[in-house]
């Protein structure tokens, strides 16, 4: 753990983080949020550009009913969100953590020149703010 506390977005962000495209079926990305233990992930075009997000609460209804009806589930083209709040890499995490109180989405996409580099959890910015207390 380095000696000074993160103080913008990029310090805190996971890089290698999992995203999904439209194509993805609703199953596959259930597996993957459970795998891993995320509430939700960015949903991005062949060229990574951040086009969407999508949830477990977006899906759970959908995979109940295709379990029940024994369908293929949809994709996830169908169920995403195409308003995202995303953040910059070089966004004060102070500032993040009062946009996320409240309502506001557990996890943000990290865009930077229109592609994803990134997600920030809640869980991050917490962490985060608890090492600058500490510093």
């Amino acid at each position: 753990m380095p000696n000074k506390a993160p103080t913008i977005v990029r310090e805190i962000m996971s890089r290698d983080c999992y995203r999904v495209t439209g194509k993805t079926s609703v199953s596959t990305l259930a597996e993957g949020l459970s795998l891993h233990r995320l509430p939700g992930v960015p949903v991005v075009d062949d060229h990574d550009h951040l086009i969407g997000f999508i949830s477990e609460q977006d899906v759970m209804g959908k995979v109940l009913e295709s379990a029940y009806l024994n369908d293929e589930p949809p994709l996830v083209s169908d169920l995403m969100r195409h308003e995202v709040l995303s953040v910059s890499p070089t966004k004060s995490i102070t500032d993040l953590a009062q946009e996320m109180l409240g309502n506001k989405p557990k996890v943000y996409p990290v865009v930077e020149q229109n592609r994803l580099v990134g997600i920030v959890t809640r869980r991050d910015v917490l962490n985060a703010i608890l090492r600058m207390r500490h510093r």
